[in-house]
């Protein structure tokens, strides 16, 4: 093998890093083949001249299919994180276009859904020269090297390098289908513990809530159909699998229609919110409007 290229401003072409980062992924030169359009031999030789490059192997072959060396994952570790800045770097680009003006938001994939995007169409309509740009996050993450003005965090005021502040507290209520209600007489709520029950995994002793408001004490509250999303969740609810304990901002749209009817109101003993998080520095305009835009969305049930 080559020696190391001396370091200098001299970088890997793109293609070479691509092939590397698709067959780091896939673990195999085949699949990362398919999904750049090119042939095994191909990403082969490109991986190969790679690794010349840079003077380590980062590949070790095993038979049909290939593993990374420590080499190869602290690479592919790093590589992806920087990728994915450039990638949303040239969108960010790319949707500007001829426009003043980018803002890149990071949101939860549920809220963002159900709540933030059918309000947009507002926002755009008071800022039609703002192209926008939404990431789908779940944790904190560094805003400022992912170049994002705006993100949406829930839970407790705790995000390392940025400023936090309230939207909404969460409001959560026991919902069901009609057809459910009816057949369990779920207007009377000491019912629901004889009906079916859907939990979120992530949050399993929220029924708990509910069994500490009524005088009977059963103890297979847990029991039910888990599932690992909301959006999951409202879906089984609607349908008639059981009922439900949801944000009331996620079925805005079902309450409305009647689709789910509120039983009950659920206690809130986490004392979790909604926050707007913005990077610690200096701020453009347009985030400070949009921040603001945000906090006027937020009806009184959930404020």
């Amino acid at each position: 093998m080559n020696p190391p290229m001396q370091i200098s401003n001299q970088l890997p072409s793109l293609a070479l890093l691509r092939c590397f980062e698709a067959a780091a992924k896939h673990q195999s030169f085949t699949e990362a083949a398919e999904e750049l359009g090119l042939t095994q031999g191909a990403v082969s030789r490109h991986v190969k001249e790679l690794e010349e490059q840079i003077g380590a192997a980062l590949f070790l072959r095993q038979g049909r299919g290939v593993g990374l060396t420590d080499a190869g994952r602290n690479l592919y570790r790093e590589l992806t994180l920087d990728l994915g800045r450039l990638r949303q770097t040239i969108g960010n680009a790319v949707a500007a276009g001829s426009r003043k003006e980018v803002l890149s938001v990071a949101v939860l994939p549920t809220f963002g859904a159900r709540w933030l995007i059918p309000r947009l169409t507002h926002f755009r309509s008071e800022k039609p020269d703002v192209e926008l740009v939404v990431h789908s996050r779940t944790e904190p993450f560094n805003m400022m090297e992912n170049s994002v003005d705006l993100a949406i965090h829930f839970g407790v005021e705790d995000w390392p390098g940025a400023r936090l502040s309230q939207l909404c507290r969460e409001r959560l209520a026991v919902v069901a289908a009609p057809e459910l209600i009816d057949e369990f007489d779920l207007r009377e709520p000491a019912n629901l513990l004889h009906a079916p029950r859907l939990h979120l995994s992530s949050r399993p002793l929220l029924w708990d809530a509910v069994r500490q408001t009524m005088t009977v004490v059963d103890g297979s509250i847990r029991t039910g159909s888990y599932f690992d999303q909301f959006s999951l969740i409202i879906s089984a609810a609607v349908v008639g699998l059981g009922a439900a304990i949801l944000p009331t901002y996620l079925i805005e749209r079902e309450l409305q229609q009647g689709s789910l009817t509120e039983i009950i109101s659920v206690p809130d003993t986490q004392e979790r919110s909604y926050f707007i998080a913005i990077p610690a520095g200096e701020i453009k305009p347009l985030t400070v409007q949009f921040a603001n835009w945000l906090r006027k969305q937020v009806s009184p049930q959930l404020g």
